[in-house]
């Protein structure tokens, strides 16, 4: 079978969400057909993966967006009645080179990584051949613009209301025009039915975990003190969702733990932090790593993981990463949502910030419990997040008319 797959960043390194997805997509399609990957990239330093991907891909084509011009673009579409999203991440080379392999490689299917990549379909020259068409949303992205307003003041609020309404409009075309629509969870595609009705046939297909990489066995230098009780974030922290969840949790939660264990250690790890996420390391007791070349160490290290995230949907990668490495976590029922893991069995989950610091304060003071806890997460994951599993069903879509 012949492949292209449009994404909107480039799927290499595997190191953050929407990446680790697609990357996982990109591998295990490339393994068993002839896969051509047109992407963008939004940060100068990935163009270098080029060669990374092309190892396995039999044509990559990757684009440099730049942001203040893309933002521009998206605004413009919105003058325009249409969706800032799609305006975007469209680009006028990135469309020629879609438009060219569109006429020349004899696809048999299209596979669209996140609802923005739709708007390259939709512009394409006329075509002697229709592939299949697939969408891939992962999450309901409109649904994150309704978050974004409720957590923003006005004018910012109006524009994330409006961007909503215009993409939850863009999302109900894409499924129209599309063979097969796929997300991440059960709950998106509750919450995709939500704002298109006659989506009765979505498939879901989740995430999984490379259990084998994040691996409790696996031998690693110390990174963390061993004097002193750790907790541990993972996460880019430049994502409005961790920002806001780390934040929330120094500010509400935090004091509530240091007040029962003056030692205890925060450890923020993730690529690009925010001034925000940078002033935090003022705090007694918090450290903000900034990119790490690897985060099992630190999981490794951790006493507890937690996941305090207000904001998102969708299956968080930190949280299965957290259980596959056999650790006691603690995270909002948000943060849970799309894996459905059980309190008490899988990881202890919190929303009110004395509730969140009870459950962290609890695990810290019974070692047996945390081990018995990331016994039966690494279990789970194991049995319910398996990445080849969960990619055949997508190559079955991507065979089916």
């Amino acid at each position: 079978m012949k492949i292209l797959y449009l994404c909107h960043r480039i799927p290499y390194p595997p190191n953050k969400g929407d990446k680790i997805r697609s990357f996982n997509e990109v591998r295990y399609l490339a393994a068993r057909h002839e896969l051509d990957l047109l992407c963008l990239a939004d940060d100068p330093g990935d163009l270098k993966y080029r060669a990374e991907l092309e190892k396995i891909c039999r044509r990559v084509e990757v684009f440099p967006l730049d942001p203040t011009r893309a933002k521009v673009r998206g605004l413009l579409s919105l003058a325009k009645g249409n969706s800032l999203s799609a305006g975007y991440f469209h680009q006028r080379d990135m469309q020629q080179c879609c438009d060219r392999l569109l006429q020349e490689g004899d696809y048999d299917a299209v596979l669209c990584f996140s609802s923005t990549m739709a708007e390259y379909l939709f512009r394409a020259a006329p075509q002697k051949k229709s592939p299949r068409r697939v969408m891939d949303f992962c999450d309901v992205d409109s649904d994150k613009w309704l978050q974004y307003a409720a957590e923003s003041r006005i004018p910012l609020t109006w524009l994330y209301r409006l961007e909503n309404r215009r993409l939850a409009d863009y999302e109900r075309g894409i499924y129209r025009a599309f063979d097969h629509s796929v997300l991440i969870s059960e709950a998106e595609a509750l919450l995709f039915r939500g704002i298109c009705p006659e989506a009765r046939d979505i498939a879901v297909i989740p995430n999984g975990v490379d259990y084998d990489y994040f691996s409790p066995e696996r031998e690693s230098t110390r990174v963390l003190s061993v004097d002193t009780p750790n907790l541990v974030f993972t996460g880019a922290m430049d994502y409005h969702v961790n920002v806001d969840g780390v934040c929330w949790f120094c500010r509400e939660i935090w004091p509530l733990l240091k007040k029962d264990f003056p030692p205890l250690r925060f450890t923020i790890v993730g690529s690009k932090p925010t001034p925000a996420v940078l002033a935090l390391a003022k705090l007694d007791g918090v450290a903000v790593t900034g990119f790490v070349d690897d985060v099992r160490p630190y999981y490794r290290d951790a006493d507890v993981c937690v996941i305090p995230l207000r904001l998102g949907r969708g299956v968080q990668n930190k949280v299965l990463e957290a259980l596959a490495m056999g650790k006691a976590a603690v995270a909002t029922a948000k943060a849970n949502a799309g894996i459905q893991a059980e309190d008490g069995t899988h990881l202890r989950l919190a929303d009110s910030p004395r509730d969140f610091a009870a459950a962290v304060a609890t695990l810290l003071r019974d070692p047996s419990q945390r081990q018995t806890l990331g016994g039966n997460a690494r279990r789970f994951v194991t049995e319910r997040y398996d990445w080849a599993t969960n990619m055949e069903k997508l190559e079955k879509l991507l065979m089916t008319v």
